[in-house]
């Protein structure tokens, strides 16, 4: 077996459960004694939730490059590490192996130190899918530096605001990126973004798209040069510096409930052996596989399943850089046939987006090479689920319905692919060192099964957040105020009677859009932001693609010329302040909001209203002008 902390049956995963839960730490102490250390660990966690204090591996010291890198090239100097698949299927995919890998990797490292960067500091990367995504993430890691990747969809003030708060002094980006039949400038957006960034003092450039681009003498200089310099130096390698188990890795922004986003941290060791164990054990991993998680690394999966998981077990993994309807709804599968690919990742919202052309697109492609298939996101509707079992895995290939969260590093709730049962629509089991707990509306356990409530965790797991950048305060408030020692995690959740779990979620102002968390305070401040709107409320809806669409009731004191035309400059204004993927699917004006007399938003009417449910909306006489509430369920779109 290639790896000895592999489940291999279903006795095995409840005797390794049974195990973590007993002696937490000798379990994931026997776990870590498979990873390069340059110290080991005096203890192996301390914990305390309501401060909230996490430490896992206490006093050890490493590198996650040297686990990702150095330790497979005597024995996989020539395996390919990277496979990358380009936009344009006429562009030559290219293969990175883990020797051409250490090498790009060391060269940039040498980069960033020549342009000022040092350990502990801040860097934003703001790249396309390309390879060097995954290089600089990675030489950000060998130095010591904490990478912080925002999405390439972000608008410029998203940027500022995250480069802002981590006080970033370099950024690293790219001309611009190909995304389906778009090329998107991403440069412009940084030249934007800096205007109220002092802190940055570099800018490195990738030329990928070869679009003229603005270069400020001084601040600004090219990948290629740079790299150039250092190859023509004759540096070959660069040492790995010496990390604290508990130094910052990344900080990684996600949405809250609040208009900020919060910068979730994570560290290097607990959340290296954590990303490792989940990858390993959840897609039942094995070496010369074919690894295609279809996310982007601006976001947690990417992360933790195309860079720190896969490359820590010596697999290889595949980056695309399009998307799947483009040049046709056949994209994904031409990859998995040209690739070869073994194990799938994919989001419920690519998949329904598929099924909606049918299946001609996947009736000529051999799909024979997969194994496993596997959704990340949003909980997948059962239409789906069968759609991907039956056309794409052909009744052959277990589907691992994954539930986690950017603040949990990696996979919590999922059957382990052909050891532990499915269950089309549930997440099914936990993992070993998970703890979960469902919670009543009073904050008492919820006993036995056949039963729901709001999903918390009670005992620490290697891989989760140790805090929210510059704001411990708004850590443990957000994630530890809610329920006495438990980590809320914000869902909520039901369990069957043969104790599998099924998410049902969001139950706090948080949207969940094709798998995307979008804070609908954020959201509401990017409406509220055009001229004409007085005031707007967000709400999602059921969506077939995406899940969850958004719904804004917008009270607006403009001039409607044109009300379509006024719908237009509101998701521009909201594409210019957070990005297009936060435009909502539906602008409904009205002359005013369901509020409380106390001037509270009632949120879960709008919701009713938006779902189609305007039966059953509950009391409304305690509202300040109940009339209103008749007025926005007429105009319902």
């Amino acid at each position: 077996m290639a790896y000895p902390y592999q489940i291999t049956s279903l006795e095995n995963y409840h005797y390794q459960h049974q195990k973590s839960i007993q002696n937490p730490e000798a379990f994931w102490s026997e776990i870590a004694e498979h990873f390069v250390w340059h110290q080991k660990w005096s203890k192996v966690l301390n914990w305390n939730f309501s401060e909230p204090k996490v430490e896992w591996f206490k006093d050890a010291k490493l590198n996650i490059t040297e686990n990702c890198i150095d330790r497979w090239l005597p024995s996989k100097a020539n395996d390919p590490a990277i496979i990358w698949e380009p936009n344009d299927p006429s562009e030559t995919s290219r293969t990175l192996t883990y020797q051409e890998l250490h090498n790009q990797v060391c060269c940039f490292a040498q980069v960033l130190v020549n342009n000022g960067a040092q350990k502990g500091d801040r860097i934003c990367i703001y790249m396309p899918m390309v390879p060097e995504l995954t290089i600089a993430v990675l030489a950000c890691a060998r130095i010591g530096a904490i990478h912080s990747v925002v999405f390439g969809g972000f608008s410029a003030q998203s940027v500022s605001d995250r480069i802002q708060d981590a006080q970033c002094n370099i950024v690293v980006t790219a001309d611009g990126a190909f995304r389906g039949n778009k090329t998107i400038p991403l440069k412009p957006v940084i030249d934007e973004a800096l205007i109220n960034c002092p802190s940055v003092k570099k800018v490195i450039v990738l030329t990928r798209t070869g679009q003229p681009v603005s270069m400020i003498e001084g601040r600004d200089c090219f990948w290629e040069n740079e790299m150039k310099k250092v190859e023509e130096s004759g540096l070959s390698s660069f040492p790995a510096v010496s990390m604290d188990a508990e130094d910052m890795l990344f900080i990684l922004y996600t949405s809250g409930s609040t208009g900020k986003p919060k910068g979730v941290v994570h560290t290097c060791a607990g959340y290296m052996v954590w990303a490792n164990y989940t990858f390993v054990n959840v897609f039942q991993y094995q070496p010369g596989q074919v690894h295609f998680c279809t996310a982007d690394i601006g976001w947690i999966t990417g992360h933790s399943y195309i860079v720190y998981g896969p490359l820590s077990a010596g697999a290889t993994t595949l980056m695309f850089e399009g998307i799947p309807t483009w040049p046709d709804a056949g994209r994904f599968w031409d990859i998995v046939e040209k690739h070869a690919v073994n194990i799938l990742y994919t989001a419920p919202t690519a998949i329904r987006s598929l099924m909606s052309f049918g299946t001609d697109p996947i009736n000529n492609k051999d799909l024979s090479s997969l194994q496993v298939l596997g959704t990340v996101g949003e909980p997948i509707n059962e239409e789906a689920w069968h759609w991907y079992d039956d056309h794409v895995g052909k009744n052959n290939c277990p589907i691992v319905d994954t539930w986690w969260q950017t603040e949990t590093g990696g996979i919590m709730i999922s059957n382990l692919a052909g050891v532990t049962k499915s269950k089309p629509c549930f997440a099914t089991l936990p993992l070993p060192g998970i703890q979960p707990v469902l919670i009543d509306e009073k904050g008492n356990e919820i006993e036995g099964n056949g039963v729901s409530g709001n999903l918390c965790m009670k005992f620490p797991w290697p891989g989760m957040l140790r805090t929210t950048y510059g704001d411990h305060e708004r850590c443990r408030t957000t994630y530890f105020s809610t329920y006495e020692n438990l980590y809320f995690t914000g869902d909520g959740c039901i369990r069957d009677e043969e104790g599998n779990y099924r998410i049902t979620g969001r139950v706090d102002d948080v949207l969940n859009v094709s798998g995307h968390r979008i804070g609908t305070a954020e959201l509401e401040n990017a409406i509220n932001m055009h001229s004409g709107v007085v005031e707007s409320a967000i709400v999602g809806y059921p969506h077939d693609i995406k899940g969850q669409g958004i719904y804004a009731f917008v009270i607006f004191n403009g001039i409607h010329i044109d009300e379509e035309h006024t719908k237009k400059d509101i998701n521009q204004t909201v594409s210019k302040i957070i990005g297009a993927i936060a435009k909502p699917d539906k602008i409904q004006f009205v002359s005013g909001l369901p509020k409380t007399r106390s001037g509270k938003i009632m949120r879960r009417i709008l919701r009713k209203i938006a779902e189609g449910d305007t039966e059953n909306l509950g009391d409304t006489t305690t509202l300040l002008d109940p009339a209103i509430v008749e007025e926005i369920k007429k105009n319902r779109i």
